[in-house]
């Protein structure tokens, strides 16, 4: 035993030795792959994102993911290679053949991090089989025909927070107007959907009472983009130790809220949750995708009007001249145009639009067999692609001063400013609430102007909100504020 005992111990070391030198050779030679043979490496790029998918991880994960990758497409032009298997594409010619033509390419998988309780959403599936049937079952909801007869519930959902807002702007007090225009987007879309508001508006607290559910859910896209088993236990392992009472709280209320909505829905009813069950979707799954409605209709159209808000108080010659446009038009009576149709109102929240950055990174979509030839670029089948509304939306050859809050460059738009308009995204996968957002939108705006209830207001922080640049962004401070004197 003394003998061997050394020789165990020299074998043991060798055996260590061997399999530590092997996984080195392994990664060495898989580095060498991806930088020089592997079928995207001649597409541009940093050497980190092409050697390992950590440095997507990382920007994902500290929300800096939109506008690194935008400075690099400064540095390296159109196509950016962001991981071994990705690129990120500025060129908005791209969009048609990614995600509108025959139905666009599938979805990459990291979109089933966003499956809610154990469902697939409309959303987050990948599979147009599974989708079909229930975007079929809801989409009348969202035609200009039901919008049009639902016109007066909505418009009394934003009479009430303009109401809401005016008498917050008394107490000459900072008002957090992303609170209200989140509590606006919760009763607009459950009154229209669900027939049934949420009463958001009414609410008293510092925060909106789904807003931590609404932030949870945002926080995910932080891990977006990882392999979805590696996700699920990230997930469990958080809600299991690092979830915090006032998020607890909300989730709770929104599964009542969503429980008691589906109880109470028969499939014979014109809403959204009954035409899903008439299409024959199980209870749960229908309590899901109302819950997924909750939460997009919540953050993406609280943070669109939020925007409008700021910009027109921050811009008071732009204001007065949203408030002629709209005096004008009320002016003409029963030959007032459609709200819609008004030229500077519908640019303001074009304009808010582009520059909210709801949504500001990439929309990655998988090369389907046969690869893609694309302006003399090859793009192998199973690489995954996308586009990224920060990119498109902030290109200065298209929006001189990208970042400023200018709604008269929409009067005149050129072709090249509406094919690099990506706030909804494209094709038969593009948001399916677009037209219930922008009548919202087109209703607020007015409202704020008729009722003049942004007058003397100011914005408490100037220059641009600071965000991080998650799947759905998140406003850091969680507030967008403005002051009346």
């Amino acid at each position: 035993m003394a003998i061997l005992s050394p020789l165990l111990v020299a074998f043991q070391e060798q055996t260590f030795l061997s399999i530590a030198t092997s996984a080195l050779l392994l990664i060495l030679v898989r580095t060498i792959y991806r930088i020089y043979f592997h079928p995207l490496s001649r597409i541009a790029g940093p050497i980190l994102p092409k050697i390992t998918s950590l440095w997507l991880h990382y920007h994902a994960y500290i929300g800096d993911e939109a506008s690194t990758i935008h400075r690099l497409h400064v540095q390296y032009g159109p196509y950016v290679r962001v991981a071994p298997n990705e690129v990120d594409i500025s060129d908005a010619d791209a969009v048609h053949p990614i995600y509108v033509a025959k139905g666009g390419f599938l979805k990459a998988p990291c979109y089933a991090n966003f499956d809610i309780d154990g469902h697939k959403s409309i959303f987050s599936t990948t599979s147009s089989e599974y989708r079909a049937p229930r975007a079929k079952a809801v989409m009348p909801l969202f035609s200009t025909k039901s919008l049009r007869e639902n016109r007066d519930a909505i418009a009394g959902c934003v009479d009430r927070m303009v109401k809401r807002l005016g008498e917050e702007a008394l107490s000459k007090k900072p008002v957090n107007v992303l609170n209200l225009t989140r509590a606006l987007a919760v009763d607009a879309v459950s009154t229209h959907l669900f027939r049934e508001n949420y009463d958001g508006v009414s609410e008293r607290g510092p925060t909106l009472s789904v807003s931590a559910f609404v932030d949870a859910f945002v926080a995910v896209g932080r891990f977006f983009y990882l392999p979805t088993t590696v996700f699920v236990w990230l997930e469990w392992a958080i809600a299991k130790w690092m979830a915090d009472q006032e998020t607890e709280e909300s989730m709770t209320l929104v599964d009542k809220f969503v429980g008691d909505l589906v109880a109470n829905t028969s499939a014979k009813s014109q809403t959204y949750p009954g035409r899903l069950m008439a299409a024959g979707i199980s209870n749960s799954e229908v309590a899901a995708q109302c819950k997924d409605l909750l939460f997009a209709g919540t953050d993406s159209t609280g943070m669109n009007l939020a925007t409008i808000i700021r910009g027109l108080v921050m811009y008071p010659e732009k204001y007065k001249r949203l408030k002629l446009e709209v005096d004008n038009n009320a002016a003409l009576g029963a030959q007032a145009v459609d709200i819609e149709a008004l030229p500077y109102l519908t640019a303001v929240v074009k304009e808010a639009l582009r520059l909210s950055m709801a949504n500001p990174t990439r929309l990655p979509h998988v090369i389907p067999a046969g690869g893609w030839m694309f302006k003399e670029t090859f793009f192998p089948a199973k690489s995954i692609v996308g586009c990224s509304a920060y990119e498109l939306h902030f290109n200065a050859k298209v929006f001189p001063e990208p970042h400023e809050f200018q709604p008269e460059r929409w009067l005149h738009a050129t072709e090249e400013m509406s094919k690099y308009w990506f706030a909804f995204g494209a094709g038969s996968r593009a948001c399916i609430a677009r037209n219930l957002a922008t009548l919202e939108l087109h209703i607020a705006t007015e409202r704020l102007a008729s009722s003049r209830v942004l007058d003397g207001g100011r914005a408490v922080r100037e220059g641009d909100i600071e965000i991080y640049e998650w799947f759905n962004s998140k406003v850091k401070g969680e507030k967008i504020e403005i002051v009346w004197t």
